[in-house]
């Protein structure tokens, strides 16, 4: 079956709104600038009213990086899923690293941030991937299968087919270093299986992402593989003619 590929740029904490403006400004597109790519940008929540505003009618769309999973209530601080559709958000990543090891979210947590986006009308990316340590004592297979596991147990076949996953081996992002494009396959072909595994013929379906130090270097190897549909993009996403190489190199 063949499956859209998808590139998306995960801003983290960088970009004032000024910066945000001067990304759009040099990052404009057409409505049909990459045909048979879709292309997501995921900037800080600051942002989104901005770049919501300057991607209007493009080939943009706008994923946020994170969201609550109660459609409202007395929760300091967190956003609805309800909240990122008025800004014309149409992705959420979920379950980050960076969110798992300082925020301390656990997996039954990101499990419940899934469900609420699918039901909010969003695509969620869960992110998986292992640290250094796991790797290296061969752990890394079924660490991973139960990240994958624990958050989509409790979703139904079809709501299954609406997730998206980015694998994104901890040691690789934002190091420099990259799994190998076999090292990336044979995890990305692992995670569809656990996914048929629980769904049957939707994991056939589901888009699957590599991250980790993707640039436009790479991404075209990566995207050969046939269980890689494309890439979550963090520091590389920020310049926007790197960006724009990576999407080129990808289609």
């Amino acid at each position: 079956m063949e499956r859209k590929p998808l590139i998306a740029g995960n801003w983290k904490m960088h970009k004032t709104l000024a910066d945000a403006r001067e990304f759009a400004g040099a990052f404009a597109a057409g409505p049909d600038e990459w045909p048979g790519v879709d292309v997501v940008v995921c900037p800080p929540f600051t942002a989104l009213a901005a770049l919501q505003e300057a991607f209007e009618g493009s080939a943009v769309m706008l994923g946020a990086q994170d969201m609550f999973y109660e459609k409202q209530g007395a929760y300091t601080g967190e956003i609805s899923g309800s909240m990122l559709q008025d800004l014309s958000c149409r992705f959420v990543i979920v379950g980050h690293s960076e969110r798992r090891e300082f925020i301390r979210e656990m997996d039954e947590f990101i499990g419940l941030k899934v469900h609420a986006a699918l039901i909010q009308g969003l695509t969620p990316i869960l992110c998986v991937g292992e640290n250094l340590k796991q790797r290296e004592q061969g752990k890394a297979l079924g660490f991973v299968r139960g990240q994958v596991e624990k958050a989509l147990v409790d979703l139904s076949s079809a709501e299954m087919g609406g997730v998206v996953i980015a694998y994104e081996p901890i040691w690789a992002i934002g190091t420099g270093k990259t799994a190998t494009s076999e090292e990336a396959e044979r995890m990305c072909q692992a995670i569809r299986m656990t996914v048929a595994g629980m769904a049957g013929g939707v994991a056939q379906e589901m888009r699957i992402l590599y991250g980790g130090s993707v640039n436009k270097e790479n991404i075209a190897e990566l995207m050969r593989e046939p269980n890689i549909d494309g890439a979550l993009v963090g520091g590389a996403s920020l310049k926007a003619a790197e960006f724009r190489g990576i999407i080129e190199q990808a289609r």
